[in-house]
């Protein structure tokens, strides 16, 4: 059935070209800066969007962690906790008049909080375009959160931000209006195609296995990469796995490691902000997730050259390709785990066409070109459908929901 979900295409008519919108005010928010896959991608997008047509400005909800480092100047509007408090009224207030006082004429929030947060308040005080987003499946919130963002997107954004086809039919699901969800997918900065020198010294009878991934939540499920791993050690005695990314659960992992018998074989790197040197490390990249939107950690993997194993979740089979940049797995199957690395560990010659195969796709797809200019693209159209410029006349064409 088709429906009037909408995938911006790199053919058309750039942003930077419509002059109706040059210098029109962009005001994207996100909640932190912590380490995350959407707060890295409200970063690199802040800066490549800062070098186009639109005068931007960021906000938060908290001004804290390392991906506001190059954002000096965004703006902090706390809820204190609970969008019930007085802090939370104060904060809508100050940020309705925040959007007034910069003349915008297009807000963007990047994730759950912000889309309650800035998508009414941005309606209320009169902004042109209003823009939400959908970067999970929302299989991790409660009931009573579902229900608070899908009133949120239903009433209040005018197009909603999808990175990946499952999150854009979750909206559907949720009986947000088929014309608003349009998909973009995550951005690969250029630095992810460099190929730098590795982090970890490599050696000649090692091969590497790696999950990149927070240890703070247990849908990143590395217990089945470790009881993989504690199968194949028994063929592949050299092969080590390499896990970069902290929190609280990484002491569990330790001690599963240690009671696998297999610690020895296992590199606990902790949070790490040099990833492409961490991936030129390895051999395979590794997702075992059991609910993804569109996994940074593979697009990552691809751009750095290496084939990867990912389970079959959300918008994962929307990048891997089966056969040839990687392998999917079911989620739970740990025997089809172990044997897609088995497949990639016995054989070098795939593993490199795997990779130089994924690497490409990386580029064409996701590089951050491309991406911007689908952004600007939307944002562009919608703005001038609002002024009565172009109504009628979108670059973004429809796309079917299966």
């Amino acid at each position: 059935m088709t429906s009037g979900l909408a995938s911006a295409d790199a053919d058309l008519t750039t942003a930077s070209d419509a002059s109706p919108v040059a210098g029109a005010g962009l005001f994207l928010m996100t909640n932190t800066g912590d380490t995350g896959g959407t707060e890295r991608q409200f970063a690199v997008m802040a800066e490549a969007l800062s070098q186009g047509p639109f005068r931007l400005e960021t906000g938060c909800l908290q001004r804290r962690g390392s991906f506001f480092d190059n954002l000096p100047e965004i703006q902090e509007f706390p809820l204190a906790g609970s969008f019930a408090s007085w802090r939370a009224q104060r904060s809508r207030l100050a940020l309705a008049r925040h959007l007034r006082r910069k003349k915008i004429a297009i807000a963007h929030s990047f994730d759950f909080y912000t889309n309650l947060m800035l998508l009414p308040t941005a309606r209320l005080a009169g902004i042109p375009v209003v823009i939400g987003s959908m970067r999970q499946l929302g299989d991790r919130l409660s009931p009573s959160q579902i229900r608070a963002l899908a009133w949120v997107l239903r009433w209040f954004p005018d197009r909603v931000v999808c990175n990946s086809r499952a999150a854009a039919a979750r909206l559907v699901d949720l009986r947000v209006p088929a014309r608003k969800p349009i998909v973009i997918p995550n951005a690969l900065p250029d630095e992810c195609f460099r190929m730098p020198a590795p982090a970890l010294q490599r050696t000649a009878n090692t091969l590497r296995v790696g999950l990149v991934a927070r240890m703070n939540e247990r849908v990143k499920n590395h217990p089945a990469l470790l009881r993989a791993a504690a199968v194949l050690l028994k063929e592949f005695p050299e092969m080590e796995v390499v896990l970069a990314g902290d929190g609280q659960l990484r002491p569990e992992l330790e001690m599963l490691a240690s009671d696998l018998g297999i610690a020895g074989n296992v590199r606990f790197l902790g949070e790490r902000r040099d990833i492409p040197a961490v991936l030129a490390s390895l051999d395979i990249g590794v997702l075992v997730s059991l609910s993804e939107s569109m996994p940074n950690a593979i697009l990552e993997a691809m751009a750095a050259g290496l084939p990867v194993v990912s389970t079959r979740v959300g918008g994962s089979p929307e990048v891997v390709r089966q056969g040839e940049t990687g392998f999917l797995v079911d989620s739970g199957n740990d025997a089809q785990l172990v044997e897609a690395l088995r497949t990639l560990l016995q054989s070098e010659s795939l593993r490199k066409q795997f990779g130089g195969q994924g690497r490409e796709v990386a580029r064409a797809q996701y590089g951050i070109g491309s991406i911007r200019k689908q952004y600007e693209d939307l944002y562009s159209e919608t703005l001038l459908v609002k002024r009565g410029v172009a109504a009628g006349n979108s670059p973004v064409r429809a796309e079917s929901v299966r």
